[in-house]
């Protein structure tokens, strides 16, 4: 019935003929997306505020609609990012709007394994986790692009954030991966001190130089490769909103990047939000850190490995 409802809807109602309530404007509405969004979910989205809330959730009700064009237009969300070539809204030409997702969740994680360069991919959590962080952004005014680590755990969850974006290209970029741990990678962190005695030291180390035995990274290493890429990738879209998916340990170098005297005292949870401003003269701002209010009614672990000093 659902189904047939919308079908319903997108050949009797014409984009042309939608306006705003308040400004009598006419409304970019794509039909497709909300579609497709319908073939995850049988709840549709109310506009909520821009990352502050959880969105209402109303259910599309079975029975028949005493006038179904009033009642689902209370209900469809305009879509500002789909299709054309639209400037994004909201953004200076002098600065880029940089969305920093973490992974959603995968076994190691849930185990306290450590993960590293080692290609995990996500489990249900994880993409259910991947699904509501992606339903939070198709509301965001237009997505120009998005880049992801080339693991698997970070790629699918950028994937599935594509499909509620008009279905945008992901760009896979291996500097955005995780900090290599060397010996310590595959093992659990409860048991690295008895087993990896060497890297673990070199783990737990203060010093940002400290490299991990095994062909480990230090901080400075991941500081180097993950603030250069967040770099080139602002250049390139400057005046523009970008996402990208990638590890606790890199998210928390890029914290160290715009927050040089300031430790991020928030764990980076799975699919947590962070907004990063880069602007051309090269000073970066954080708007939002470590937001995880799109999975209050979705759940999360909060006792998980990595986000944190521990991360990997």
């Amino acid at each position: 019935m659902e189904m047939t409802l919308l079908r319903t809807l997108t050949g009797s109602l014409k984009p042309e003929n939608l306006r705003h309530s308040q400004t009598g404007k006419p409304v970019n509405f794509c039909f497709s997306k909300y579609l497709q969004s319908a073939a995850i979910s049988k709840y549709i989205l109310r506009p909520a505020s821009r990352f502050n809330s959880v969105p209402h959730l109303t259910h599309i009700s079975s029975t028949p609609m005493a006038d179904s064009t009033s009642s689902v237009l209370s209900r469809v969300v305009p879509q500002p990012e789909c299709g054309g070539d639209a400037k994004s809204e909201n953004v200076s030409s002098n600065l880029t709007e940089i969305i920093v997702i973490r992974h959603g969740e995968t076994e190691w994680n849930a185990d306290g394994r450590i993960q590293g360069h080692l290609d995990v991919e996500l489990n249900d959590s994880g993409r259910q986790q991947a699904m509501a962080v992606a339903a939070r952004l198709s509301r965001e005014p237009r997505i120009s692009a998005i880049y992801s680590s080339d693991l698997k755990r970070a790629h699918e969850t950028a994937e599935t954030i594509a499909r509620s974006c008009g279905g945008l290209e992901v760009i896979k970029d291996p500097d955005l991966r995780e900090r290599h741990l060397g010996d310590l990678q595959g093992i659990s962190l409860r048991e690295a001190a008895q087993s990896q005695p060497m890297a673990y030291k070199a783990f737990l180390s203060d010093r940002s130089d400290q490299v991990i035995p095994g062909g480990g990274e230090s901080l400075d290493q991941l500081y180097q490769r993950c603030t250069s890429c967040l770099q080139r990738i602002a250049k390139k879209h400057r005046g523009k909103r970008v996402v990208v998916v990638s590890h606790g340990g890199a998210i928390r170098a890029l914290h160290r990047r715009a927050s040089p005297h300031r430790r991020s005292k928030s764990k980076i949870w799975n699919t947590s939000v962070g907004i990063l401003h880069l602007s051309d003269k090269d000073e970066w701002t954080i708007k939002l850190w470590a937001d995880i209010s799109h999975l209050n009614k979705t759940g999360f672990l909060d006792s998980g490995f990595g986000g944190d000093k521990t991360s990997g």
